[in-house]
């Protein structure tokens, strides 16, 4: 019996390079004559003409299958519902630029299938990417070292290769604000990395992935996944009013000492205004985590799928 792989796509702004991507899998997969595939296409609302090629790719390939979702739900949805949908026994993550090298696909899934390792990632030795997206990607690599408590040498790219059971814990989670580097840390650290070389983008397309999008994401790791956040504030509430303290009983001092001292009205001014500062971050932490509470409260799905194409089975319209 065959081994089959699922390839997980979230599609956006790809409609010039999505059909060389599957093109690419089919072609790797048919030199070992031991594996099977799928291809899971998530059509994430692109602008571009991207459905109309996958729906011509799913119409000559019943392997190819595509999920189209009503409106942009992000790149972590697209892939949970991608991951809601395969049959695979492993699982491969990668993007729909052509800047995943799948011809290393054998080199990546070997740690996973033969070695002992629940999860194998790329490590690019320079990424192919902006200044802008690199500067994201770092901060948010910083954030969950600090927030999740990943390793900080261990870097989650865009082209992996997981085990079954992890797809299957992951999709367990039906909340809105889907943060996919938490959920894996949640269910295991025993990660591999594969030292590879990144492509360019095969198209002329720059990434769709916005300052505002990144800030989203980078605030759902902040938040979904641990309370730090609020134990950082407990602690600097606690640091200011120690520092608050000792100014009191200095200025007292002071005045006592010299009583000809006038106190300084620019800097009293300026400290509360730091403080006053500091607070409304606080308060704004805290609203964000009780808005997320309301929304998930509310049942706020995690992605509305219009339709689909070769998905066996009916196949709920949100989750």
């Amino acid at each position: 019996m065959k081994t089959l792989l699922s390839f997980v796509i979230p599609c956006y702004r790809s409609e010039k390079t999505i059909e060389k991507v599957t093109e690419e899998i089919i072609e790797t997969v048919s030199q070992r004559a031991e594996y099977d595939y799928e291809i899971i296409c998530v059509n994430d609302s692109s602008p571009d003409n991207v459905y109309s090629v996958l729906q011509k790719l799913a119409a000559g390939n019943r392997k190819i299958k595509v999920i189209d979702f009503s409106r942009n739900m992000g790149k972590h949805s697209a892939v949970l519902a991608g991951y809601s949908v395969s049959k695979g026994e492993y699982i491969v993550n990668l993007d729909d630029d052509f800047q995943c090298p799948v011809g290393e696909l054998w080199r990546l899934l070997e740690p996973v299938e033969k070695g002992g390792y629940d999860f194998s990632t790329a490590r690019y030795k320079e990424k192919k990417q902006s200044a802008f997206k690199n500067f994201g990607s770092n901060v948010n690599m910083f954030m969950a070292s600090v927030m999740l408590g990943k390793p900080r040498e261990l870097r989650i790219e865009n082209f992996n290769i997981m085990k079954r059971f992890i797809v299957d814990e992951i999709i367990k989670y039906d909340k809105p604000y889907p943060y996919l580097e938490g959920l894996l840390y949640q269910i295991t650290h025993n990660i591999a990395l594969v030292d590879m070389e990144e492509r360019g983008r095969a198209d002329d397309n720059a990434t769709g992935f916005t300052l505002s999008k990144s800030l989203a994401l980078w605030l759902n790791g902040f938040t979904a996944f641990s309370v730090k956040p609020l134990r950082i504030s407990t602690i600097l509430g606690l640091g200011f009013a120690v520092i608050g303290f000792i100014a009191g009983i200095l200025i007292v001092v002071k005045k006592l000492l010299h009583p000809e001292t006038m106190m300084g009205w620019t800097s009293l001014m300026a400290l509360q205004l730091f403080v006053s500062g500091v607070m409304m971050m606080i308060l704004g932490l805290i609203g964000e985590y009780v808005g997320r509470i309301y929304i998930c409260l509310n049942n706020t799905p995690q992605y509305v799928i219009r339709s689909t194409i070769n998905i066996d089975g009916k196949e709920e319209a949100e989750k």
